[in-house]
């Protein structure tokens, strides 16, 4: 797949500060805005700032890390902050971070003065096969996620696997779900791979996150506003998006990383899809398997599930009141907007407790 098919080129290690090098050369950007959390600021950016040839004009504007802050306050702060430092159309916006940094900078870049340019420099594993492709950009709306937000491609997309030596492990693992649910929906021979953890090096870690950029990036490329093809990548979304937004403003639950409800998600999802799509029994039990041997099994009461069930009608591809799930005929081959009973959700819930 040639960098030309993808709006929003996707650029890797050195190649992408090259590119970058000549962009700003090209555009001479009348200021260069970075936005990163504290957590970015301390770790990414000093090493970020060397690759760059001419650091003048150069503003750092600063959010607290985590999901909770992925707010429209949060956006205000940073347009008042644009404002304020004079920014303009010509001005030129880098995210370096994670999901939250990626997905609220680009929302804030397109839309301040109606839009200035945008590149996301993607320094978790979930932001680098997931947030960063595909133009998304948004926010949440109280404990719901991703309501605000539009489609608007960034620049380019760098990715520099270098940065995921600061990442916790757990992130990691968060990350890891979205390269499972892209091997789901795509191959079964990248499944197989990307299970076989204990045979990975990081070497393999570099090939694995460009097969997984360029699955997404691909379905991207065919359906850029989301009729048909690209939702298959929500497979494991429906529900585990509702778990994240319960467990994330729920005050008496541990949050729950975007990963780790995701996985909760795929594995009820691979239920639903024996149920309703006749999916292999014996490939449940493999992908059931091999989730629960990565992430820790999450427990839900009866009044959890119910809760559950009730955020998923916020889902943002609903239509017409139907819950739309994404569910597999076979590893590979996804069905889109496939209704699913209530009752049926419930028997999934009692799958995963005892799987």
């Amino acid at each position: 797949m040639s960098h030309s098919e993808v709006k929003g080129p996707v650029y890797y290690q050195e190649d992408g500060f090259l590119k970058l090098n000549a962009l700003i050369k090209e555009a001479n950007p009348s200021k260069i805005f970075f936005l990163v959390d504290n957590n970015t600021h301390r770790d990414c950016l000093a090493v970020f700032l060397k690759k760059l040839e001419s650091p003048e004009n150069v503003e750092i504007l600063e959010i607290e890390a985590g999901e909770i802050n992925k707010n429209l306050e949060t956006c205000t702060g940073l347009w008042n902050a644009l404002s304020e430092l004079d920014a303009d159309r010509k001005s030129l916006m880098i995210n370096i971070g994670g999901g939250v940094v990626t997905d609220l900078g680009g929302f804030v870049a397109s839309t301040f003065k109606r839009g200035i340019r945008y590149i996301n420099v993607p320094t978790s594993l979930l932001a680098m096969v997931d947030a960063s492709v595909g133009g998304k950009t948004g926010v949440d709306l109280g404990n719901l996620k991703n309501q605000i937000g539009v489609i608007n491609h960034a620049e380019m997309v760098i990715i520099d696997p270098a940065f995921l030596g600061t990442l916790p492990q757990t992130e990691m693992r968060s990350g890891l779900a979205e390269i499972l649910k892209h091997a789901l929906i795509s191959n079964e021979t990248y499944w197989n791979k990307v299970t076989n953890l204990s045979e990975l090096t990081l070497d393999d870690l570099d090939e694995i996150i460009k097969e997984s950029v360029e699955i997404k990036a691909k379905v991207v490329t065919e359906d850029p506003e989301e009729h048909g093809l690209r939702k298959t990548l929500n497979y494991g979304h429906t529900l585990g998006h509702a778990i994240e937004s319960y467990f994330l403003t729920h005050s008496e639950k541990t949050t729950l990383l975007h990963g780790e409800a995701i996985a909760v998600g795929m594995i009820l999802a691979a239920y639903l899809s024996k149920e309703l799509q006749d999916f292999p029994e014996n490939k449940l039990k493999e992908i059931t398997a091999k989730i629960l041997d990565i992430y820790d099994r999450v427990e839900f009461s009866e009044e959890d599930i119910q809760q559950i069930i009730d955020l998923m009608k916020y889902d943002k591809k609903n239509s017409h009141g139907n819950i739309n799930f994404v569910l597999l005929k076979d590893i590979g081959n996804p069905v889109i907007d496939c209704k699913v009973p209530n009752q049926l959700i419930w028997n999934a819930f009692e799958y995963y407790k005892k799987a």
